[in-house]
């Protein structure tokens, strides 16, 4: 299964020929307006299959399926976290799209929101296959020594529930090494950074493999450079 993360800086309706090229089975799609309340046709035709959550109708997060791909919405109790949209793929896998965002808390902040998620919902995540991806706006260059919910500390947990970040294990690489980035400050070749992640279950990764898009193309669609993870699910999925 192909699935791929991409902020796409808003306007998807704009940017739809850009996200076909991507040829994704699921698509996790940051900073996109609501299908359902857009004024434009051709975005709605296009969102068959979707689910989307947001509280601002223009700059939410969606998750966007091939039309043989069945989504599900899970409701779990999120509190006061933004932004996390759970759901079932194909009756066999959770799904948590994920945009981790400021979210008015004083302390956990970005990737402290996945620290809590993980936190209120382990059980759930430790009883069954489930993926994360998304933009976490998050990387081990940013730990701080006394913060016990850095990047490293949640990568950590999600090690110990079984996950693993795709894009590392493909390229055989440690946190905080990457030199691809997924995202350019102000789109500013020289502000460039990776945020953009995908976790999975190591049971699914043999063979698998991840792409990033090249910033010499996709810097004129968002700041953002799209994330694609080719992950083989078992035969019941």
């Amino acid at each position: 299964m192909h699935i791929a993360t991409w902020n796409c800086n808003g306007a998807l309706r704009k940017k739809l020929d850009a996200l076909d090229k991507l040829k994704f089975d699921i698509a996790v799609i940051q900073e996109c307006e609501d299908p359902a309340r857009s004024t434009s046709a051709p975005y709605k035709a296009w969102a068959k299959n979707y689910l989307w959550t947001g509280t601002n109708k223009n700059k939410g997060i969606g998750v966007f399926a091939a039309p043989e791909v069945k989504l599900k919405p899970v409701d779990l109790d999120l509190g006061q976290l933004q932004s996390f949209l759970p759901c079932r793929v194909q009756g066999s896998f959770l799904l948590v799209a994920t945009w981790t965002r400021q979210a008015n808390s004083p302390t956990f902040q970005y990737i402290g929101q996945l620290w809590k998620f993980i936190q209120a919902h382990r059980s759930i995540l430790s009883s069954q296959p489930a993926m994360i991806v998304g933009d976490l706006n998050s990387n081990v260059r940013w730990d701080k020594w006394d913060r016990w919910w850095n990047h490293s500390d949640v990568v950590k947990e999600l090690s110990e529930l079984g996950l693993e970040s795709v894009y590392h294990r493909a390229r055989g690489l440690p946190q905080g090494s990457e030199p691809e980035p997924t995202f350019f400050l102000q789109r500013n070749p020289l502000k460039a950074y990776h945020i953009d992640y995908a976790f999975a279950p190591v049971a699914w990764m043999d063979s698998c493999s991840a792409w990033i898009g090249e910033s010499e193309e996709w810097l004129q669609w968002s700041d953002h450079m799209p994330l694609v993870v080719r992950v083989n699910l078992p035969d019941s999925a």
